[in-house]
């Protein structure tokens, strides 16, 4: 469900703020007024939250994933890794 946002029409000491957010489903009507003061509300552009796909370089480093207490194994041949980063065996056959 997406997160709209909302602002008041008129300046007010509502305690959700000057500009609030709220998720609604697709085919929900907007609001028309402020659930927590009731002051007329209307909806707003804002910035989409885009989030990377997560697997940065440096999410992903050796170092990084050595701090983080993982190891991490690299195919080297047929059945043969060999350790890139953490503590282990330096070499895993098959």
């Amino acid at each position: 469900m997406p997160i709209y946002e909302y602002e008041h029409d008129a300046a007010t000491e509502c305690p959700s703020g000057e500009r609030f957010e709220v998720i609604e489903g697709l085919s929900a009507a907007p609001l028309a007024v402020c659930p927590a003061c009731g002051v007329a509300v209307h909806r707003c552009f804002s910035a989409p939250r885009v989030q990377g796909a997560g697997r940065s370089a440096d999410t992903l480093s050796n170092k990084n994933l050595a701090a983080k207490g993982f190891t991490k194994y690299v195919k080297a041949g047929d059945g043969h890794y060999e350790k890139a980063a953490g503590k282990g065996p330096d070499v895993i056959k098959r």
